[in-house]
């Protein structure tokens, strides 16, 4: 694992920031109406960039063998910011899909006439939401040192969870399901709804709104699934570890390899912002024909 994860997560570092900074600049120099769906996409690309910007420190803990130099203090900071980032880009990537499923579906629906100060407020909500949820980690000690190593997880081989670090399992399943059973009726809706319609069918932002849904499943299902389906095979032979000891471990393994993928939502999220803003996807497309890559 060691060996693996230090070159996937520096891609995914070098993928993913360029990508996330140049839609950061865009966003904030060029965008003057900040609606509903682009205050949503740049709190997602916020999250993203956080997240990165978190990254080094675990590619030099995978480095040296899952050995932490940084001590406790900076452990629980570290997890902690890449917990928050990674369910507030779950959290905004929803909003974004709930936002365009709102636009198709409920077109007069008050909620689609909300202010740039109201989304600004749910906005605000969502962060404090995450940041409460997460606060656990702060609290719990997540250094365990030994003879030969000092391993800094949020998930371990726990005899006993804490309550926060109970909370912090929950919250990491939970905020899987219910994001994507939510993410599948606006795809469902979105989808039923044009094709009863003919008129939208045709319609540029009733093709953008799907595709944009569409995309945002993709990418969630193939970025947190992983984590969460072998998250929860270790969590039912956990009990029987000792009777499954090889099937346990290559399984742990496979989970501490998998929770790779959730970060690499954060180097994909920017396909998302293409599909969702055609004037970011415009601006896209004259940066690289001007840098001569198209």
């Amino acid at each position: 694992m060691a060996s693996v994860l230090p070159p996937v997560l520096i891609i995914e570092m070098f993928l993913g920031l360029p990508g996330n900074i140049m839609a950061l600049y865009y966003f904030c120099k060029y965008m003057k109406s900040w609606r509903t769906n682009v205050t949503f996409l740049f709190n997602l690309i916020l999250s993203d960039f956080l997240l990165l910007l978190s990254l080094p420190f675990r590619i030099d803990n995978f480095i040296r063998g899952e050995t932490w130099l940084f001590g406790d203090a900076w452990c629980r900071i570290n997890l902690f910011m890449l917990a928050v980032n990674r369910s507030a880009s779950i959290a905004f990537m929803t909003a974004v899909a709930f936002d365009r499923y709102f636009k198709v579906v409920h077109p007069h629906h008050k909620i689609n006439y909300i202010s740039s100060k109201q989304a600004a407020g749910v906005a605000c909500f969502i962060w404090a939401a995450v940041i409460a949820l997460r606060i656990p980690l702060l609290a719990n000690n997540l250094l365990s040192t030994g003879q030969n190593h000092s391993r800094c997880r949020s998930f371990s081989n726990y005899e006993k969870l804490s309550p926060g670090l109970l909370l912090h399992y929950i919250v990491f399943i939970f905020e899987f399901f219910v994001t994507l059973m939510l993410l599948i009726f606006c795809s469902a809706r979105i989808t039923s709804i044009l094709r009863s319609r003919p008129r939208l069918n045709g319609d540029k932002k009733g093709q953008r709104a799907i595709r944009t849904v569409l995309v945002i499943v993709g990418v969630f299902v193939f970025c947190f699934f992983p984590s969460i389906a072998t998250g929860l095979t270790v969590l039912m032979l956990n009990s029987h570890r000792n009777k499954y000891c090889n099937a346990y471990n290559l399984t742990t393994e496979l989970f501490s390899m998998s929770l790779a993928f959730t970060y690499l939502n954060s180097a994909l999220d920017p396909v998302i912002y293409c599909f969702s803003s055609s004037l970011f996807h415009n601006y896209l497309k004259r940066t690289l024909n001007w840098t001569g890559m198209i």
